[in-house]
């Protein structure tokens, strides 16, 4: 049954990830270039590398992705496009700000994963098959850049007369 878990587990996590490579895709589209894209493209190509750990796992476990989980990461993708093109319909300080901390929240939750695989390592064959400090500290490197563009982007969002 824990291989089954786990398998649900990583499943979850790779769509989540799927859902937040196309978000951190819409950032880097709408702000060109500069140190907005500059962020966004580095994370989401951390984000690629971490996904092939995620895969890497799930083939070591015979797990298979999930369509369906797939699907719904890629739905969620496009509520949350939808939802911040409602809340600021001129791609501005709003659409970013709510974008980071979206992204930063499955940031954080990545940290969690990968916190909890590193726990669950010695008791598993499969999950002592990765270093997971360097993906701790690279979500955590994540989360700080994450919340240096939240903020900034509260400020213009938020300023009087935004």
């Amino acid at each position: 049954m824990s291989k089954q878990h786990l398998a649900i587990y990583l499943k979850d996590h790779l769509a989540g990830s799927e859902a937040g490579l196309g978000i951190l895709e819409h950032i880097e589209a709408a702000h060109g270039v500069g140190r907005i894209a500059d962020i966004t493209t580095r994370i989401r190509r951390e984000i690629e590398g971490e996904r092939k750990v995620l895969a890497r796992l799930l083939d070591q476990l015979d797990a298979s992705t999930s369509v369906p989980r797939r699907i719904a990461g890629w739905m969620t993708e496009k509520a949350l496009e939808l939802k911040l093109v409602v809340d600021d319909p001129g791609d501005g300080a709003l659409r970013l700000f709510e974008a980071a901390e979206a992204i930063q929240l499955g940031v954080h939750g990545k940290l969690g994963l990968w916190k909890a695989l590193q726990a669950s390592a010695q008791d598993n064959p499969v999950l002592a098959t990765v270093d997971y400090e360097p993906l701790i500290r690279q979500a955590e490197e994540q989360e700080a850049m994450l919340e240096i563009l939240r903020l900034e982007a509260s400020r213009a969002a938020f300023a009087e007369g935004a």
